[in-house]
């Protein structure tokens, strides 16, 4: 049994595509989840969603023009991701709408547009592949470049840790400390942006956000100290990393959405079970405060 057990968690991992699916899907378990927190903090977690949307016109562009250059589509991602994020920001400064409301229209358009470029350019295995990624695909260059990003991440989060927080919770007291509110929160969706952009390759626009989102609202029904919570989500996003991994190359499953699957799972136990405003956990004090009347009853 024991043998068994070894040989399914150590077999796939004898192939070096896997090896570097592994280190790749890590990499963004450790740097995702905790801009995530910070969406969900903000209440922002749609504009990631968004914004892993948006993305697709750079990428189909990109794509169109030098075909499968994953630095090229990734340089016209991030360039798409920061153009979005700077007409939603300019629609509310001038217009007054919500800019999660003027995210949402964006993106809608650059996703149709997206999905026309790469369709008129390629063939549907080409847009299958940016939509849902490939992370089995996922060469040395490749995790090369998710390394390094998602360690600029999270060394950018560390640096502005104590800044990110406050724009969070008080902007104009951040503000005041003679720090401008807005150029933080730039720093921040330009980070979001790097990251959705790193993840495509491995997860596709569609999903690339489920890394990002799933771990950190699952967090939230398990601590409310925000350190809590960030540990929390990359340990989630982790375990679904490598537990995705194993079951997609055992059963022959997609490994993108069996990802993501499994921090979804991730994310209904923890809104049953959580310790924090979790859906069972009055059901579980009534009977644990029933219980000693019971004892005192028999005794």
């Amino acid at each position: 049994m024991l043998d068994t057990l070894l040989w399914w968690l150590t077999s796939p991992f004898d192939y070096a595509f896997m090896r570097r699916a592994l280190v790749a899907a890590l990499a963004l378990s450790l740097s995702a989840p905790i801009l995530g927190v910070f969406l969900t903090l903000r209440g922002m977690s749609l504009m990631g969603e968004a914004l892993s949307h948006a993305i697709l016109p750079g990428v189909a562009v990109a794509f169109m023009l030098a075909g499968f250059s994953l630095p090229l589509m990734m340089t016209g991602g991030v360039l798409a991701g920061l153009v979005t994020v700077a007409l939603a920001g300019g629609v509310t400064q001038f217009s007054g709408l919500k800019e999660d409301a003027a995210m949402a229209s964006l993106f809608l358009v650059a996703m149709a547009a997206g999905v026309l470029i790469v369709s008129l350019s390629g063939n549907a295995l080409d847009l299958g592949h940016v939509l849902f990624g490939t992370v089995l695909t996922v060469d040395s260059r490749t995790l090369m470049l998710v390394a390094v990003a998602s360690s600029a991440i999270v060394l950018g989060v560390a640096i502005a840790f104590r800044a990110l927080v406050m724009e969070c919770l008080d902007p104009q007291f951040l503000t005041l400390q003679g720090r401008h509110a807005g150029w933080t929160h730039a720093l921040f969706m330009m980070m979001v942006v790097l990251s959705l952009v790193v993840s495509f390759q491995t997860l596709g626009t569609l999903m690339a956000a489920g890394l990002m989102l799933l771990p950190a609202a699952a967090a939230r029904y398990w601590s409310q100290r925000l350190e809590g919570m960030i540990a929390i989500a990359v340990g989630l996003a982790l375990i679904s990393s490598v537990v995705g991994l194993l079951v997609s190359y055992h059963a022959g499953l997609p490994s993108g959405p069996a990802i993501i699957l499994l921090a979804g799972l991730g994310y209904g136990a923890s809104v049953l079970l959580g310790t924090h405003r979790g859906l069972l956990l009055p059901y579980v004090r009534a009977k644990s405060a029933v219980a000693p009347g019971h004892a005192k009853l028999r005794q």
